[in-house]
């Protein structure tokens, strides 16, 4: 099917709203070509707009749901080793410029820009992961993630996937971010760019974020600032059986704008003794 965006749109849409539009071969062609189109980075869940937010592509997600009951299990045999899967494997990454260690994985409908690398570590269907950002050791980025250039996933790391509601915006990491080991980033939680987070923290849609840089804590969720260096922390709240602390993350500085950015990271960990 030739790629015309409308038209695709137009055909998934009714496919949404009539499910036994399944069953037709045109419906199922144009999920595959916009399946095909998401993995060739010509089409994306999520895109930045000009005024810094996000624009959600709800019909592009609707496109990476409906892929799922329109596919055949198959075995998929790799060497020694065996799949059995919905999901083709992706592949030709010496084309694409990406560097892949065993045992790597990423599934067709993934987009892996020129430059990245990944260490033995999986990236779901509908991502976008962008160039020179390392996805580490048993790093994790789940279905629709958008992952900026040059970002940091270290070991570990657990981004979560948004399929829906459809209008939700997938988890976010922007470009030059540093994501510490064992981090976890959920629930269409937004990192901006520049950001550090170190080991161990735990983003939700809920989680309460806590600039205490100055003489008052400010609070906000789903969003952590540009620059921002990001810690652990923990509050006390009450409830009936009495009072628990209940985890937070903790802003505690900023990187400088001014300085180069991996200059601006290093003295980020140095300064504020972060753990990666």
């Amino acid at each position: 099917m030739e790629h015309n965006i409308e038209i695709l749109k137009l055909i998934i849409e009714k496919a949404w709203e009539d499910r036994t539009q399944l069953d037709s071969y045109e419906t199922q062609a144009a999920i595959r070509s916009t399946i095909d189109l998401i993995d060739g980075g010509l089409l994306r869940v999520a895109e930045p707009t000009d005024d810094g937010n996000w624009n959600v592509n709800d019909w592009v997600k609707k496109a990476v749901v409906l892929y799922f009951p329109i596919q055949e299990m198959e075995t998929i045999e790799v060497g020694p080793f065996e799949f059995h899967d919905k999901i083709p494997l992706k592949k030709d990454y010496k084309a694409k410029g990406v560097r892949v260690v065993p045992h790597a994985i990423a599934r067709h409908g993934a987009f892996l820009e020129k430059g990245v690398i990944m260490m033995p570590s999986y990236v779901n269907i509908g991502a976008w992961v962008g160039s020179g950002t390392m996805v580490d050791t048993w790093a994790t980025v789940g279905s629709c993630a958008q992952i900026g250039r040059n970002v940091h996933l270290s070991g570990g790391v657990g981004i979560g996937g948004v399929l829906e509601p459809l209008q939700a915006t997938p988890t976010i990491i922007e470009d030059n971010c540093f994501i510490g080991s064992r981090c976890i980033v959920v629930e269409g939680v937004r990192v901006k760019k520049e950001a550090v987070l170190g080991a161990g923290v735990v983003l939700t849609k809920s989680t309460k974020i806590i600039d205490v840089t100055g003489e008052k804590p400010l609070t906000m969720k789903g969003e952590v600032p540009e620059r921002s260096v990001v810690i652990p922390g923990s509050y006390t709240k009450q409830f009936p059986a009495g009072d628990y602390n209940v985890n937070c993350a903790l802003i505690i500085g900023k990187r400088k704008a001014s300085t180069d950015k991996k200059v601006s990271l290093n003295n980020a960990l140095r300064d504020y003794d972060v753990a990666v």
